[in-house]
């Protein structure tokens, strides 16, 4: 028979493993919630809804975004029902469809969210609070909701991303309450949010009657375990903080039930081993049965999952059947999603490629990783094909056709050039761009074959008979490696505007207009000077003076005429003006004004003084406001932290928990808090438990052992040492040097 401490410690095991268990369980299905709502709220297509009105004739957006939503609405998340709203333009969608903000009966409730304290929060809410959804939420009392603000990366807040999640699916999740234990979901202020039993979701451990405010004091800790004493006797409670939500999860059981008699317990398990050998001796008689406990298992796994009291009334390989279906299109679902995914990454390197907003070193690596290293190697040599439609206001579309337009141009190319034969098809700036591979053409003579006239003009046709459309193709000159790719682009272009005087529905290749040279396109260093851009927002004073004096050197590096350095000199000067005015900078803080910096700029000629000129006119006087903006966050930061240190140097605090909390990275705080106090987080917070413990020493009688236990020290022993170490005396020493006698 087991000791009541050994059952004690067993109870102590078993619970402990509960609440990590119903931790991954719970949290789980959270993080999916979380990770999924954020891919729909910073996808493109709802940063687009962000800052447009929708009405009841948007019916392609409203499809769309109901499509995205759908990817929340599933049974693994058991989210039923997914709210975005915009405040800025007056529309809500939901289950049910599309509605105007200002008729919607709930709007002052969903309006006050915007009042949470952070851009993503967890809330509970009694079911409808948010406005009814068909899904009513199975007949649950209380629904948690995930509501994030949007866009999430800006400081104006537009709109609302809000998921319903009924409470008592949540609780599904943990284990069943036995006879002695109950297990529940609290948040930081202590009230119940998950709970098997409905009537006490709502309300604070203290209403529902489990401990008063003095014993809640005692979870201040990340985890543990402590006693108590109620009017039905001992109770053991094991507790756990989580770091995702700031939530707690409490596991109540009744001390005086489990703790027995021995000799019962020894009884009940001798009990149990001769029923299980009744039982043992009873599967022999009945060997048979052995064919069905495979159905059996599989019915019980699938029941543990899904609660249902009809379960068991229903055909067992009915289920089974309709379970494995469930399984096999969700696989299916996530190959598509992982598919899509693929095919949207590879579009947008190939979108950067065409532009030339990719390195060298990175044009190898992903050409690598996605294939087309190995897809254009056997190509002797390929052109890049530029599209434009000629004209849409003598055809049956208008201009918000465009886009649909274009997407069914790339289909149609993907249907007449194989796969092998060209890289997927993009669309850049109202232009459909494809890279294709040609048989016929080389590199040495920088002719075009006669294989790409005629695979433009199957396009040109196919385009005509599908969509009754008349469109213009331009070919840039032949190329080889996938480094000259932007620069084709770019001839594709210049071969397009050559419409100007050839008119609509032309083919145009760039040896054409340019006698087959590459010299007609002067490229400007965009990598450079984004370099520069982030640099100077980064008050990064010795990096931005370097890759001004390399992009001048680049641009200066070619042969132009004065006009188109002049036009390079104009662009940089104007983008860095588009920084200041997104950034909020006005020209009256660098001492500037607009027209006599165009006019400056204009009337330099020597390389050196217009380095000059931009490094004391324009970069130098930005990156100061920048710096000061930098220097001001950090103060505002290390202040917080040092708050938090004060507010909670007597529990285990890491510098994980506050960046987690301020919602920075720890190693970013770090380097934050070094620079502002000249201290690490761990010295500043060693530093002030040591002076809380001299004036606890000097002017309480509080016990060496609680102020060790305070300062989360293991034993008394190794506070002494560290006091000793530091002060030069032990703890009781400087008590008695320094304490205020009676």
């Amino acid at each position: 028979m087991k000791s009541s401490k050994a059952i004690q410690e067993q109870v102590d095991r078993s619970n402990i493993q509960l609440i990590r268990q119903t931790n991954g369980n719970v949290e789980q299905i959270l993080k999916t919630i979380d990770h999924t709502l954020n891919y729909v709220v910073n996808s493109n297509l709802m940063l687009d809804a962000t800052y447009r009105k929708i009405t009841y004739l948007d019916f392609q957006t409203y499809n769309n975004i109901r499509k995205e939503l759908s990817h929340l609405q599933s049974y693994d998340t058991k989210v039923t029902d997914v709210i975005i709203l915009n405040a800025y333009n007056n529309w809500i969608i939901n289950n049910n469809g599309l509605y105007p903000l200002n008729s919607y009966p709930t709007m002052d409730k969903l309006l006050d969210m915007f009042k949470l304290p952070y851009t993503s929060n967890w809330v509970l809410l009694e079911t409808g609070e948010l406005g009814k959804s068909d899904a009513e939420s199975y007949g649950c009392k209380y629904t948690i909701n995930l509501v994030k603000k949007m866009p999430y990366h800006t400081f104006e807040k537009r709109g609302l991303a809000i998921a319903t999640i009924p409470a008592c699916l949540l609780a599904s999740e943990m284990e069943n309450h036995q006879e002695a234990r109950e297990v529940m979901i609290v948040n930081k202020e202590n009230q119940i949010i998950i709970h098997a039993d409905e009537s006490k979701v709502g309300l604070t451990l203290a209403e529902a009657g489990y401990f008063n405010e003095q014993d809640a004091a005692k979870m201040s800790e990340k985890t543990g375990q402590f006693e108590i004493n109620t009017a039905s006797g001992a109770k053991s409670v094991t507790y756990t903080h989580s770091s995702f939500n700031d939530w707690v999860y409490v596991s109540f059981t009744e001390l005086n039930v489990i703790k027995k008699d021995s000799r019962a317990i020894g009884w009940f398990t001798l009990f149990v081993c001769i029923l299980m050998i009744g039982v043992s001796l009873t599967a022999v008689w009945f060997g048979s049965r052995k064919m069905y406990t495979p159905v059996k298992t599989i019915l019980t796994a699938i029941s543990e999952r899904i609660p249902d009291p009809q379960l068991t009334k229903r055909d067992e390989f009915q289920i089974i059947n309709e379970h494995l279906n469930e399984l096999f299109t969700s696989n299916s679902s996530l190959k598509q999603e992982i598919t899509k995914h693929s095919q949207q990454v590879r579009t947008f390197f190939l979108t950067k490629l065409f532009q030339g907003n990719v390195t060298k070193t990175e044009i190898e690596q992903k050409a690598e990783l996605f294939g087309f290293s190995a897809h254009t190697q056997d190509w002797e040599s390929q052109v890049v094909l530029t599209l434009q439609i000629d004209l849409l206001g003598q055809t049956r579309y208008d201009s918000k056709d465009l886009d649909l337009l274009l997407f069914a141009i790339n289909n149609i190319i993907e249907e007449i050039v194989p796969q092998e034969e060209r890289l997927p098809p993009v669309i850049l700036d109202q232009t459909q761009v494809t890279m294709v591979r040609s048989r016929s053409l080389s590199t040495k003579n920088d002719q075009v074959g006669d294989d790409i006239y005629k695979l433009t003009e199957t396009i040109q046709q196919k385009i005509k008979q599908f969509l009754d459309l008349d469109v213009s193709i331009g070919i840039s000159l032949p190329f080889k490696s996938l480094h000259k790719t932007a620069r084709a682009y770019q001839e594709g272009i210049e071969a397009l505007k050559q419409r100007l005087k050839l008119g609509k529905g032309v083919i145009i290749p760039f040896s054409s207009i340019n006698s087959g040279k590459h010299t007609l396109i002067y490229p400007f260093p965009s990598l450079l000077e984004n370099e520069l851009i982030d640099s100077i927002k980064l008050a990064d004073e010795e990096k931005a003076l370097e890759l001004l004096r390399q992009w001048l050197d680049e641009v200066f590096h070619m042969e132009r005429s004065p006009h188109e350095y002049q036009i390079s000199l104009m662009r940089l000067l104007n983008d860095l003006m588009i920084v200041m005015q997104e950034a909020g900078i006005r020209l009256q803080q660098l001492d500037l004004q607009e027209g006599p910096i165009y006019e400056e700029l204009l009337q330099l000629y020597v390389n050196t003084e217009i380095e000059a000129w931009f490094k004391t006119k324009i970069i130098m006087p930005m990156i100061q406001v920048f710096r000061d903006r930098r220097d001001s966050q950090y103060q505002n930061l290390s202040e917080q932290i040092i708050d938090m240190i004060q507010k909670h140097f007597d529990t285990d605090l890491t510098l994980e928990e506050c960046a987690s909390k301020l919602h920075y990275n720890s190693f970013y705080l770090s380097s934050v808090f070094k620079k502002e106090t000249s201290m690490s987080f761990s010295e500043y917070l060693s530093m002030y438990r040591f002076n809380m413990a001299k004036k606890w020493l000097v002017e309480t009688d509080m016990p060496i052992k609680d102020i060790a236990q305070k300062l989360t020290y293991n034993n008394p022993q190794n506070f002494i040492r560290s006091f000793r170490k530091q002060e030069g005396m032990t703890p009781g020493q400087y008590r008695t040097k320094y304490g205020v006698s009676e």
